[in-house]
């Protein structure tokens, strides 16, 4: 007993040694080779704790090992851009100018969903009010505000998705108290296109549609923003 205790101090002051010394980032914003290394390294770490028959130099010598890979990857990333775009990844812009880009989300293995968490998670609650969004390399997004858009939490409130890639949600469309005819009304005499056509459309606050079309090759993506009192006006 008194050899396994001493055993597992042993273990974590060189675990603890080697990722202090990797640096001080946080979960969240570590590149995909930091958290890598850092999965191994508790992986390898595990055995001599919980096997008193392996020996401790198979837990040692794989975390310098380890830690020696990431210190050669992270001084190859700080020297040659390349490298650095091989290892680490690029940003990715996935709304430009207020435009979701469908083809960069699929690059990214992004749905319409993820995006919007990650927008709310930064106080954006519509797409309308992002001008330029782009994913980082360690998976966060950074965000550039519309100049429309409300900066008080009191004045914003969420957006409601009713099409995503050309698919009705029929719950959400019933919580903004809009009939499946009145969107396809709404549609085909302002925006000029059904729901299948729709990358989105969403139902903002002040019960604004707003309308993005699917990428079509070679063209930028249309949008629409229909107002409440127009398609109410007509009665549709």
């Amino acid at each position: 007993m008194p050899t396994l205790f001493i055993r597992t101090i042993f273990i974590y002051l060189t675990v603890f040694a080697v990722i202090r010394i990797m640096g001080k980032r946080q979960l969240s914003d570590m590149q995909p080779f930091d958290l890598v290394v850092t999965i191994l390294i508790a992986d390898v770490a595990s055995e001599p704790i919980s096997d008193p028959a392996v020996p401790l130099s198979y837990g040692v010598i794989p975390i310098l090992a380890l830690f020696l890979m990431h210190k050669a990857a992270a001084l190859l990333s700080l020297r040659s851009e390349r490298m650095r775009r091989v290892i680490c990844g690029e940003p990715l812009i996935v709304i430009s100018n207020g435009v979701v880009l469908e083809g960069a989300l699929r690059a990214a293995d992004f749905t319409l969903d993820d995006l919007t968490e990650q927008l709310r998670a930064k106080d954006v609650f519509s797409f309308s009010q992002a001008k330029y969004c782009i994913l980082e390399t360690n998976g966060a997004i950074s965000v550039v505000r519309s100049g429309n858009a409300p900066r008080k939490e009191e004045d914003s409130s969420p957006a409601v998705t009713v099409v995503s890639d050309g698919k009705l949600r029929e719950k959400a469309l019933r919580s903004v108290g809009m009939s499946r005819e009145k969107l396809d009304l709404a549609l085909s005499a302002f925006a000029f296109c059904g729901i299948g056509d729709c990358f989105f459309v969403c139902f903002e606050s002040d019960g604004t549609l707003h309308v993005q079309l699917k990428e079509r090759r070679g063209g930028q993506p249309e949008r629409y923003f229909i107002k409440a009192d127009l398609y109410e006006e007509r009665k549709l």
